[in-house]
């Protein structure tokens, strides 16, 4: 019933804006926008395949199709390949440009299938006792790599299977461990890891039953857990090896982030460590097109997830390494090679953007290709570039470079449900922030803007803490929502940030309650000084994660700043935060050591210690499985508002984690947060 309504509300507001416009853009749109993603280009560069995720309303969950569009005809249209009840996904070009792979639980679990690539009838791939959850196609077409998970104690895929099946059966449901993670992220362990295989694939393109382990010998996730996808392991060009990265488990994986690359036959054999001298993170590797090289990225401090990743080159032949763009102050967040094998081509943050960068291995020299806004994905085939695109004014679309090098867009999904709606328009600005350094922000206007007004400030302060509020779309904290709803926003890239050299990103360790502080407060006073719309004697802050825990501490170390806060996700005590959650890594970087080792700088930032001086109405929102930031920190910072008779309102989210996913969760977040600022902010 409540799906039903929540549909009809959605449609109705749809109609009411097609009646009323022009509007900003509200929760009802987000929802419902098409998300495109995963572009894919074919071996010729005359095609590319690519993902789009719509919203069921009634289901209250996404739902994904395959589409293609072709590139050698200008304006072409694109077409829709898949469709049907179960999502298809993460689609792969066979070698001949004349099928696409893709993953599908059309059959009841998560297999791989294939399909012309014209379109047609989908026939499936493997049938394999376990959902796959990640897979890749080798360059021959020969072999799938495909991960699961699996007992690593089991022998075969039925012993996890059985052993699974007995559990269910049992009637005490107890959890018992030995060792962490006990549970990671939203999910509680069950013992299982995700193990990597090769099976083989006969002409017609269907995989046999021969499954060959390669991961298993070791004690760990292949793909990394929660977020690892097939971008952590590659096939060598030859089809013969697979590298994959890994952290060994153990006892230490909590607060270790010693990620390695191994080298193993697709055959099977013992997994070779080839980067066992560096004890922090290596990630992402891709081999050269003549298979001597492999390029993948390296962080160089054990235990700090926020590391600069440099690009390393290894030549397989006499395992020497080199750093490319050593002097490159930026992030790789991912690598492909061009296809002469002379460059490698990288995506980046940068001062507020998310570009793509080539990189030539002659001269080292990163040059940006995208521009401004922000690239989720891209790929390369036969000289044709594509990826996807978005800034605060548009959600990801497909784009290629012209012939004049410039960003073309090729796809217009959301166009007729966005054409009503008016943005608030961003601008990025800088000032003098702590410590003298140039710090940036951006400042958005209401959708309704006119001249000579004043209007309310939402004042977002991001996660991370380190992270950014650049100029990116985004589902979760969309900037555009606020000035749809007739306020100012204002967003700065603190102390700590990322895009701004490794530097600045380092300054928050052990700092979380200083720099960062100073340049929230400066920032704002700045864009009040430099936009007079920007009314900061009536605003509210806004956060979650780490910019929850700015809110916390906000309401005890800036408590004459605003009407109102909203404190999504937040840290509210240091000490219990580091028995209660997961990745202890985070924590321990973070503060310098284990809590029990070193609780000076823990609680010197701790803004349990300040409740005495709260008085802000502050909203408290919160995933039940949350297991990164425990909903226990929220309810404490509810009862120490409560206690004190401070305006206060907490929403609990019971299937949610640390994000709010579900479509109607989604609606109701938005509902509450825009609420409370109405509140206080619109009397």
């Amino acid at each position: 019933m409540k799906l039903r309504l929540l549909a009809a509300a959605l449609a109705a507001g749809v109609a009411f804006g097609a009646q009323a416009a022009p509007r900003g853009l509200n929760i009802d749109d987000l929802v419902r926008l098409e998300r495109v993603s995963s572009p894919a280009v074919s071996p010729d560069g005359s095609r590319v395949v690519f993902a789009v995720r719509s919203t069921d309303i009634e289901k209250d969950k996404g739902h994904t199709e395959l589409w293609t569009l072709d590139l050698a005809t200008p304006g072409a249209a694109p077409q829709q390949l898949t469709k049907g009840e179960a999502n298809s996904s993460d689609p792969v070009w066979s070698p001949k440009g004349d099928a696409i792979y893709f993953l599908s639980a059309r059959s009841g679990s998560s297999q791989v299938w294939r399909m012309p690539a014209g379109g047609g009838e989908a026939v499936q791939v493997t049938n394999l006792p376990l959902d796959v959850d990640t897979f890749r196609l080798s360059p021959q077409g020969d072999r799938l790599a495909v991960s699961m998970e699996t007992f690593h104690d089991c022998a075969d895929l039925a012993c996890t299977v059985k052993r699974l099946e007995s559990k269910d059966k049992q009637k005490a449901n107890a959890r018992t461990y030995n060792r962490m993670f006990v549970r990671h992220w939203s999910t509680w362990s069950d013992g299982r890891q995700g193990t990597l295989f090769s099976l083989a694939l006969s002409a017609d393109g269907k995989a046999g039953t021969e499954l060959v382990n390669l991961s298993g010998a070791l004690d760990g996730d292949v793909p990394s857990k929660p977020d690892g996808d097939n971008n952590d392991y590659s096939f060598s060009p030859d089809g013969k090896s697979i590298v994959f990265s890994i952290r060994i488990a153990g006892k230490s994986e909590p607060w270790s982030t010693n990620f390695d690359l191994y080298s193993v036959p697709v055959t099977g054999g013992v997994p070779r460590n080839l980067t066992e001298d560096n004890k922090a993170w290596d990630a992402g590797p891709v081999f050269s097109p003549d298979g001597k090289t492999l390029a993948y990225r390296a962080m160089r401090r054990p235990g700090f997830e926020a590391d600069r990743y440099q690009i390393v080159l290894l030549d397989l032949a006499s395992g020497k390494k080199r750093l490319l763009a050593d002097k490159w102050d930026r992030s790789a967040d991912s690598l492909q090679w061009s296809q002469d094998g002379q460059a490698l081509y990288a995506s980046a943050q940068d001062l507020g953007q998310h570009r793509i960068f080539k990189i030539a291995l002659a001269d080292g020299k990163p040059v940006p290709l995208s521009g401004e806004g922000s690239i989720n994905s891209f790929d390369l085939r036969a000289n044709k570039l594509v990826f996807t695109r978005n800034d605060l004014r548009s959600p990801a679309q497909l784009f290629t470079l012209g012939a004049d090098g410039k960003p073309q867009q090729l796809t217009q999904f959301n166009a007729s449900r966005l054409a009503e709606v008016r943005f608030g328009e961003p601008e990025q600005f800088s000032f003098k922030g702590a410590k003298g350094d140039t710090v940036y922000g951006y400042v958005l206007k209401p959708w309704n803007y006119e001249a000579g007004k004043k209007y309310p400030v939402a004042f977002l302060v991001h996660g991370g803490p380190q992270g950014s509020f650049g100029n990116s779309w985004s589902y979760r904290w969309n900037p555009e929502i606020y000035a749809g709803a007739g306020y100012a926003v204002v967003m700065i890239d603190f102390h700590g940030s990322t895009g701004y050299g490794q530097a600045f990103t380092d300054a928050i360790s052990g700092d979380w309650g200083g720099k960062p502080l100073e340049d929230l407060k400066k920032g704002l006073a700045a864009a009040g000084s430099k936009y007079a719309f920007v009314d900061t004697k009536n605003a509210c802050a806004l956060g979650a994660s780490y910019g929850g825990f700015m809110m916390n501490w906000i309401a005890g170390n800036w408590n004459d700043g605003f009407k109102c806060l909203v404190n999504h996700a937040g840290v509210f005590d240091q000490r219990s935060m580091y028995y209660s959650t997961e990745e202890l890594w985070f924590v321990e970087w973070e503060f310098g050591a284990p809590y029990f080792k070193n609780s000076a700088n823990a609680e010197k930032n701790n803004p349990a210690n300040y409740v005495t001086k709260w008085k802000t109405p502050m909203l408290v929102l919160h995933g039940e499985k949350d297991f990164r930031i425990s909903y226990s920190q929220g309810l404490s910072t509810f009862t120490a508002l409560q206690r004190q008779g401070i305006e206060s309102r907490l929403v609990v989210f019971p299937g949610e984690n640390h994000h709010i996913l579900r479509p109607a969760n989604s609606v109701l977040w938005h509902q509450e947060v825009l609420g409370w600022l109405d509140k206080h902010l619109k009397k």
